[in-house]
């Protein structure tokens, strides 16, 4: 485990994630004069706990057609959880491939705020296996001086996240004793979204009534430390390429042909190298021609959040230096604007020994993340034109860039909304709505997709941090972290009731 992020202040008396911050003590401030949404989720932690330890051991992996059961066997838990806390609507629903679950608990105050929360139920697949330090579908606790940690696969992508809303709408009603939320809250937890949510705009059309909201929480992402109050504010989106250089009509002897015919090899090594020029931007005609610049109120926003560079390279990124694009933070680079990434290139002879060829083929897997305004279906003539531009005589170019890409989206920091956000983090944290810090999650999900059928604002309320591992063998969750996630979802619904209805 890293512990490169701040660290949590030890607390003997119990769990620090939830003890008081002493720069922010409730007793010196009567906004948070008690808080009985953080009683209840104290006394109730060991729910939690026993809900993630039954979930997180059905592998749902949806990339995977084998666990295809075990993915509708994650909804039915879902659904039954959902009914025991008491939600008077839960219903799966089949989709072309996995099955999502929705759930509503309708407030009984007339004209009450919807809210609808989008999370997913399927998880990565865990290969290399023997990476795992414990086995990824038995949830094993380990203590650290951050607090208890959870190691599973989904342990916070995206069960963990899901999962304290169970802990959270319980609080929210005990603590303002309440039968009905203060807000009709709504939940839709898909079954795809590792696998690229093929299914998900059509269920969105095709439920878009049932969806009708006023606000859409997401809760798929993170917080930027364990001690540091934050909200993702934007994702990326992504489109994805793959390149095929053909050249001679079969594989051919290097010695009597080599340096005579074009090498495909050859033509794609210098292809992906000149996918960036010196200054780290991507060299696509027309790339950025829509990118909307961040504006000075938002890197000053992103210049707030604590970021030690040599500790993150030492930690989660693992890596010996930082790069990119030149002009731009590293925390800008991966949260706000766009890249270009070679994720796979092959072809020729790979096994042991050597082969002397000159291969007839070689291929490379490219994926680019995008920003505000950039549209996916851009990339494909981008990409084609540039790469027939960028291949030498002789060698013939394939590019396939699959229909529909992952759009960016962004919320919108002057909603009131967003201040019911900041507000009810900040009081998970016993920190005031104005120090809740602002990321950009660098990542791509179905969000956008979201906001275009259902046409409201976006909020992000996640626990996770950036060093959970999410992804990658041995995925963990801080449980002080989903704690804390459990509490602010409580507050939230309290909060976004005073928000008027947009609908």
């Amino acid at each position: 485990m890293s512990t490169d992020s701040p660290a949590l202040r030890p607390d003997p008396a119990g769990d620090p994630a939830l003890r008081p911050d002493p720069a922010g003590d409730p007793a010196l401030r009567p906004d948070l004069a008690g808080n009985p949404e953080r009683d209840f989720v104290t006394a109730h932690r060991a729910d939690l706990d026993a809900d993630l330890d039954a979930w997180l051991r059905i592998p749902s992996i949806s990339a995977d057609p084998e666990h295809a059961g075990d993915v509708a066997a994650s909804a039915e838990w879902l659904a039954a959880a959902l009914r025991r806390v008491g939600f008077p609507v839960v219903e799966i629903w089949p989709t072309a491939g996995a099955p999502a679950v929705y759930a509503e608990w309708p407030s009984a105050d007339a004209g009450a705020p919807v809210a609808l929360v989008y999370g997913h139920h399927d998880v990565q697949p865990v290969t290399p296996e023997e990476a795992w330090t414990h086995p990824p579908f038995e949830p094993t606790r380990v203590e650290t001086e951050l607090g208890t940690e959870l190691h599973a696969r989904g342990a916070i992508d995206d069960k963990g996240n899901v999962a304290f809303h169970l802990l959270g709408i319980r609080a929210h009603l005990a603590a303002t004793g309440r039968d009905t939320p203060a807000v009709t809250v709504k939940l839709l937890v898909e079954g795809e979204e590792e696998s690229g949510s093929p299914n998900f705009p059509a269920l969105l059309a095709e439920r878009r009534e049932r969806l009708a909201c006023d606000v859409v929480v997401v809760s798929d992402t993170g917080m930027a430390a364990p001690d540091v109050p934050s909200a993702v504010t934007a994702m990326r989106g992504l489109a994805d390429a793959e390149i095929t250089l053909r050249g001679p009509g079969v594989d051919l002897h290097s010695g009597s042909f080599g340096g005579a015919v074009p090498n495909p090899l050859h033509a794609l090594a210098a292809l992906l190298a000149a996918l960036h020029d010196d200054h780290g931007r991507v060299t696509l005609p027309g790339f950025y021609d829509k990118v909307r610049p961040l504006t000075d109120r938002e890197r000053e926003l992103m210049g707030r959040v604590p970021f030690d560079e040599a500790a993150w390279l030492a930690g989660p990124a693992a890596s010996r230096a930082a790069t990119g694009e030149a002009g731009f933070s590293t925390l800008e680079r991966i949260g706000a604007r766009p890249t270009a990434e070679v994720n796979g290139m092959w072809g020729g002879y790979t096994g042991p020994g050597h082969k002397t060829i000159i291969p007839a083929e070689a291929h490379a897997k490219v994926t680019f993340r995008l920003v505000a305004d950039q549209v996916p279906a851009d990339l494909g003539e981008q990409l084609r034109s540039w790469v027939a531009d960028h291949v030498p005589a002789g060698i013939e170019a394939e590019v396939h860039v699959p229909e529909g890409g992952v759009s960016p989206c962004a919320s919108d920091l002057d909603h009131p909304a967003m201040t019911a956000l900041l507000t009810a983090i900040g009081q998970a944290f016993d920190r005031p709505a104005d120090e809740v810090l602002f990321t950009r999650e660098g990542g791509s999900g179905p969000e956008a997709d979201l906001v275009a059928v259902l046409g409201a604002p976006l909020l992000f309320l996640g626990a996770g941090l950036p060093t959970d591992r999410i992804h990658a063998p041995n995925e963990r969750v801080l449980l002080p972290m989903l704690h804390r996630g459990a509490e602010a979802a409580a507050h939230l619904w309290r909060e976004l009731a005073a928000v008027p209805a947009e609908r």
